[in-house]
């Protein structure tokens, strides 16, 4: 049983995340179910599944869906053509505290994440083949120890990935208080081994970038305990 303390903690989180987001994106709060004292999981709101999106990676150019992701924890996010100076995410956030752990991590524990970047237009629309690799090219210059296996650019309508529903609450959502006018162009999802969606987090400040860096440690540590389960 969750303490009081613990209760009143998660009510103010969801109050907050409430005032973030508005109560139209009610399906985004940082819920735990207390497992016991010292260990919590993440909710589950249910399989993510998308029709074939276009990848570029470290094997190049590719065709895939997100079940050729299975086994892997997925973080998928849009960036826009006028990153990294005006984007809807935090970017310099992003790399530092995301990006670098998954790099400097990548034969540990972290080698099972990938993060998957929805290349779009300041309005979130799609873009053409050269301005995606545009912002390839700006990544391998910015971003210290770039790699394409672990950082992997997606081309494809962003609304196939975040077409959500949650007790009749829409994920998408058209706002001018959301940069370019809509709520994907902040949002970053993140989704375990089996394509389910158990987090999403305006990812548009630095504090809620390092928060999505908790929910995945929680994540990563979820599975430890259950193969630590197992071999028990």
């Amino acid at each position: 049983m969750e303490n009081k303390a613990a209760v009143r903690s998660k009510k103010r989180s969801l109050f907050a995340l409430t005032l973030v987001f508005g109560p139209a994106l009610i399906l985004i709060f940082m819920a735990t179910r207390g497992c016991d004292h010292r260990f919590k999981t993440l909710a589950d709101y249910g399989l993510v599944d998308t029709p074939t999106f276009t990848v570029y990676n470290h094997k190049g150019k590719q065709q895939q869906t997100l079940q050729d992701y299975q086994d892997q924890i997925v973080l998928i996010n849009t960036l826009q053509t006028t990153c990294p100076h005006n984007c809807g995410l935090a970017f310099f956030p992003l790399t530092q505290n995301i990006y670098k752990d998954l790099r400097t991590n990548k034969r540990k524990k972290l080698k099972q994440v990938r993060m998957l970047s929805i290349v779009v237009d300041s309005l979130g629309n799609p873009v053409s083949e050269q301005a995606l690799l545009d912002i390839q090219d700006m990544l391998r210059s910015r971003v210290e120890g770039y790699d394409p296996e672990i950082w992997q650019l997606v081309s494809a309508d962003p609304k196939i990935f975040y077409n959500l529903t949650n007790n009749g609450q829409k994920l998408i959502v058209k706002d001018t208080k959301y940069f370019g006018g809509v709520s994907y162009n902040e949002l970053i999802m993140l989704l375990d081994k089996n394509n389910h969606l158990r987090m999403v987090l305006n990812g548009h400040t630095e504090g809620m970038i390092r928060k999505m860096k908790e929910h995945l440690a929680l994540l990563i540590k979820q599975y430890d305990k259950e193969r630590a389960q197992t071999q028990d």
